[in-house]
């Protein structure tokens, strides 16, 4: 069963999301705490939402994702930032139940685009995203700032006056 999350899974989200982080081999950077998960969640302004696969009543897994927007499209479009289902609930169509929710979510706002990332080496999740129509997107680069350039950048836009 896939379901809208509420602020009492604040708690299982968040340690769903360390045991995402382990296995994507980077424990240390999930540092989101409950308070501002809760607050991105739902507070009164969500900058993001959150489903819930449940198995027998249990949460097994979730998605949490945004809305982005696209100038050549004209329209938003969803953003996956996060999808895990727990180790002991894989292969039980709890992922899949998860990305057609939100393809769901799509279709019905008229969005245009479900896009997400995926780590080079996880080849399984590649051989299902692959599996259910995802194509990759080979000709672009994922760029971050972060940290000490970010805050670098954003000390230059001072010096410059922008």
């Amino acid at each position: 069963m896939i379901r809208e999350a509420t602020p009492d899974d604040v708690p299982v989200i968040l340690a769903m999301i360390g045991e995402l982080a382990a296995y994507e081999r980077a424990p240390e950077a999930a540092q989101a705490t409950e308070p501002q998960l809760k607050e991105a969640l739902f507070g009164p302004q969500p900058a993001a939402f959150a489903l819930i696969a449940e198995d027998d009543g249990a949460p097994v897994g979730f998605a949490l994702w945004f809305r982005n927007f696209s100038t050549w499209t004209g329209t938003h479009g969803v953003y996956l930032e996060d999808l895990y289902v727990r180790p002991e609930a894989r292969g039980d169509g709890h992922g899949k139940a998860l990305l057609a929710a939100l393809a769901e979510i799509c279709v019905a706002r008229g969005y245009e685009r479900f896009e997400w990332s995926v780590l080079d080496w996880n080849e399984p999740s590649i051989g299902f995203y692959r599996s259910i129509g995802a194509v990759p997107m080979d000709e672009w680069t994922v760029f971050r700032l972060t940290g000490k350039a970010l805050h670098n950048l954003a000390d230059s836009s001072r010096v410059n006056g922008a």
